[in-house]
């Protein structure tokens, strides 16, 4: 899963977000693979964070940049993969698995990160409809999500079917963050004793 928020904080670093993607299981056959799933994964990450969306703009990113940079991200051989081969990879990929390494690494990179003294993390919750989302035929469209206010980092995320339903999603999200010393904000919907007191016996205010 990757770093703690106590070991994160005693070492100072961040663990590689290659690293934690590898961790994630290749749900391929072995007959036929020609590219490191963990190299599929981290190319997808990267190539949607520079604004790549579909798997033909994330093909197409990734032979734009060249040899050097598939190689630095782990593929064994210069050329990258066609849009077919993430379209197929996604297909069969464990959403969650992948989500957990993705939330994992971000808990890293937030402990990693100096807090001005005095301060205390401030965590946001709230939920938010994907933008265009149903009309590409998604059917997970409303994200309930949780980010670090100081550095703009979504902590961990989750699917409910509209926003009346966020409130039997939260105890899930919080069950899986780090709350100890830190601050959560919510809109009123998710203002709720029940949630008040699942943040404070994890050790966290709101």
């Amino acid at each position: 899963m990757g770093l703690g928020k106590g070991e994160a904080e005693m070492t100072g670093t961040c663990r590689p977000l290659i690293e934690l993607l590898a961790e994630v299981e290749d749900p391929r056959k072995p007959r036929g693979k020609r590219h490191p799933f963990s190299a599929i994964l981290a190319l997808a990450v990267v190539a949607t964070l520079c604004g790549a969306k579909g798997y033909s703009a994330i093909a197409e990113w990734g032979r734009n940049y060249g040899g050097t940079l598939a190689l630095a991200l782990g593929f064994t051989r210069s050329k990258t993969p066609c849009a077919s081969t993430f379209c197929l990879a996604f297909r069969a990929l464990d959403r969650l698995a992948f989500e957990r390494a993705l939330a994992a690494w971000a808990e890293s990179a937030l402990c990693a990160s100096p807090l001005p003294e005095g301060e205390k993390e401030a965590l946001a919750i709230d939920g938010k409809t994907l933008r265009g989302s149903a009309q590409q035929g998604a059917l997970d469209v409303h994200l309930l999500s949780v980010l670090s206010q100081r550095l703009g980092l979504t902590l961990y995320q989750t699917a409910v079917s509209d926003k009346t339903n966020e409130i039997g999603a939260i105890q899930e999200v919080l069950a899986a963050l780090v709350l100890e010393g830190r601050v959560v904000t919510m809109d009123a919907l998710l203002c709720q004793r029940d949630v008040a007191k699942t943040i404070r016996a994890k050790g966290g205010t709101t």
